[in-house]
């Protein structure tokens, strides 16, 4: 999927036999990207993110963690999540 996100931008490459599947594609953020599919036994979430490094202040760490946690405690229960980090 194309798109204006400059070269540090999170992406996610889809192979052309679920391009049908999919159902949305949302950027969050620079940083972190959802794709939502459609399974035969469901949807599955996948969450692509770029982590924060080692050497990242503490604070900047716990933003991430955050935005992390509510991000997936949107999904619905009986959906599917993977972590793409």
């Amino acid at each position: 999927m194309g798109g204006k996100e400059t070269s540090d931008s999170v992406r996610i490459f889809v192979a052309e036999k679920w391009i049908g599947s999919v159902v949305s594609f949302k950027r969050h953020s620079k940083r972190v990207l959802i794709l939502k599919v459609v399974l035969e036994n469901g949807l599955l979430n996948v969450l692509t993110v770029y982590a924060s490094h080692s050497g990242k202040l503490e604070e900047e760490k716990e933003i991430f963690r955050n935005e992390m946690f509510r991000l997936v405690s949107c999904i619905p229960q009986n959906e599917m999540v993977v972590l793409a980090t």
